[in-house]
């Protein structure tokens, strides 16, 4: 490609709306441009590498044995109601009406859709497993879109879903699919963790996510330093201490905090460490008011509370009800002598604890030295309910835990029979009985990839592609006087003898200085960049320059050849 035909359009100055570095880098490369809130443009360069990373994904989902469809990015509302997602997915679904008024989704993902088109073309277990995907664009209306093409409303996905007779082969395709995208992620050149993870709207069991590491990653994400454990902290169990709980050594007692209700506050003008100190969540559940405790130094997962029995659908407690069944107000909330009967659900960490500070029920007040069994009762339930932490044990036994931030840019998951039984989706099996079919679900965010590996490959001048990422693996640069035609010539043969031996190159025959062709070559993160000047060819050598390299060095033709072999 001749940049001198080629539309790109670099820009000096940082977009000030840009939050993250692969949002201001995509716009400085001329990648993408801003239609409206969530919405882009993609230009022929950041085409050029979307289509890299489609078609790595299209490989491997064929290697895998998935077959590839499309389907309608509009969707009728009745498919939406068999499910009961209509309503339930919330704001993030665009509802859309057509001229006879009728109601349609337009497709944020396509359970229904893939169920609806299984139920009509299967009818028999011979014809199973199947494996149907598809690479198209997805919409949701995030209520704050932001950081690009990272979170926006409109994106490129790959989804896939495979429906089975039963629950061996659903698991067999799940890892099929697992094993799959591992190798995307490797052949795309990134750093990657495949970790377990809640199910989430989508439902179902069994579920991974696969995240580029990176320090601007939203997602926080726990792996071990001795194996290959990782969960996303939403998932990772936070284990029991081995230590059993010691016995009392101090007398409960009341202590005055006039205005100290963080746990945070309490420590320190009591002079204890944080973790001394104990967390009241109220909540309300569908059995009744309820206290989860937490250690002054953790957080409360709210997914893994919302697994436990009568939680399901929890929510926080009303300063009205705290008042009724504790007798105090926030700040000062304790499990001793509440004013009516109350559940405590205990973290494990909490469990194990003596001699713990905890609020009074009474403003101002806590108390200190609290004991279970002599100052309170055993916790009703004793279960992990918080989040883990850095230095936390492995729970696998084999080291311990590091706290790491990650992009999500992939999820597996086993639906079973969620979607397939609320549509009706069933086949005949070898007895001629009809079978609700099981299904796996598999998202990859194409587009989003994009955004990821910027994130995990950048520095001061621009972007670093990985080489099966990049617009073009290696630039021609030319150096030359006006007038000189020794010098293009020699350049346009280099060039054309890289594309003849199938190394995808460009030709940077804009006629620029020097100082900005180079410029505009790292910003766009061109792997490889050969200079052909007249004080090269005299020397019979290129400068050559890698894209992560601090000097340039002289290279012969062949040499430069030998770079792509």
């Amino acid at each position: 490609m001749r940049l001198s035909r080629f539309h790109l359009n670099t820009s000096k100055e940082t977009p000030g709306d840009a939050e993250i570095s692969s949002h201001r880098l995509m716009l400085r490369a001329g990648m993408i441009r801003k239609l409206a809130a969530g919405l882009y443009t993609w230009s022929p360069l950041g085409l050029r590498v979307l289509r890299k990373v489609e078609q790595v994904v299209r490989e491997e989902m064929d290697r895998a044995g998935a077959l590839e469809m499309t389907m309608p990015t509009v969707q009728p509302r009745e498919l939406w109601e068999e499910t009961g997602r209509w309503e339930k997915f919330g704001g993030q679904l665009l509802k859309i009406k057509d001229r006879k008024e009728a109601e349609y989704a337009y497709g944020p993902t396509a359970e229904e859709v893939i169920t609806d088109f299984a139920r009509q073309e299967l009818r028999s277990y011979k014809q199973l497993p199947l494996n149907f995907y598809q690479i198209q664009t997805k919409f949701r209306d995030e209520i704050r879109p932001r950081f690009g093409v990272m979170r926006a409303r409109e994106f490129l996905m790959k989804d896939a879903y495979s429906f089975h007779l039963d629950e061996a082969s659903m698991a067999e395709t799940y890892q099929a699919m697992y094993d799959a995208y591992t190798r995307i992620f490797e052949r795309l050149g990134l750093k990657f963790r495949a970790v377990a993870a809640d199910p989430g709207a989508i439902g179902g069991s069994a579920s991974h996510e696969f995240h580029v590491l990176a320090d601007s990653g939203e997602d926080a994400i726990a792996f071990s330093d001795k194996s290959q454990y990782a969960a996303n902290v939403e998932m990772a169990e936070a284990i029991a201490p081995a230590a059993p709980r010691a016995a009392p050594a101090e007398e409960m007692r009341k202590v005055e905090t006039p205005w100290q209700r963080t746990c945070e506050e309490v420590a320190k003008l009591l002079g204890i460490d944080l973790s001394r100190t104990v967390k009241s969540v109220a909540l309300v559940g569908e059995q009744g008011f309820v206290l989860a405790l937490v250690r002054g130094d953790h957080m409360v997962n709210e997914i893994k509370l919302a697994k436990l029995p009568g939680l399901a659908e929890y929510r926080l407690a009303t300063e009205a009800e705290i008042l009724e069944h504790l007798g105090s107000e926030p700040g000062f909330l304790g499990p001793v002598n509440p004013k009516k009967a109350i559940q405590v659900i205990a973290d494990r960490s909490v469990a194990a604890m003596s001699d713990f500070v905890v609020g009074a029920n009474e403003k101002g007040f806590h108390l200190a030295g609290v004991n279970w069994a002599r100052d309170l009762p055993e916790a009703a339930i004793v279960a992990d309910i918080r989040n883990v932490l850095a230095g936390d044990p492995s729970p696998d036994g084999q080291g311990t835990l590091t706290i790491g931030r990650g992009i999500e840019v992939g999820h597996v998951f086993q639906l079973g029979q969620k979607y397939a039984e609320a549509m009706g989706a069933t086949v005949l099996d070898a007895e001629g009985k009809a079978q609700v079919m099981h299904m796996g679900c598999y998202g990859v965010g194409v587009s989003r990839i994009v955004a990821a590996a910027i994130e995990q490959n950048f520095d001061a001048n621009g972007i670093i592609w990985p080489t099966p990422m990049a617009p073009w693996q290696i630039v021609v640069c030319v150096i030359s006087a006006k007038g000189d035609t020794v010098v293009p010539a020699a350049a346009v043969e280099l060039y054309e003898q890289l594309t003849a031996r199938g190394i995808e190159a460009c030709l940077d025959d804009r006629g620029l200085r020097p100082g900005g062709m180079f410029a505009d070559m790292e910003l766009i993160g061109i792997p490889h960049r050969v200079v052909v000047s007249e004080r090269g060819l005299a020397a019979g050598s290129f400068e050559y320059r890698g894209r992560r390299d601090s000097e340039s060095r002289q290279l012969s033709r062949d040499e430069v050849f030998a770079l792509f072999s």
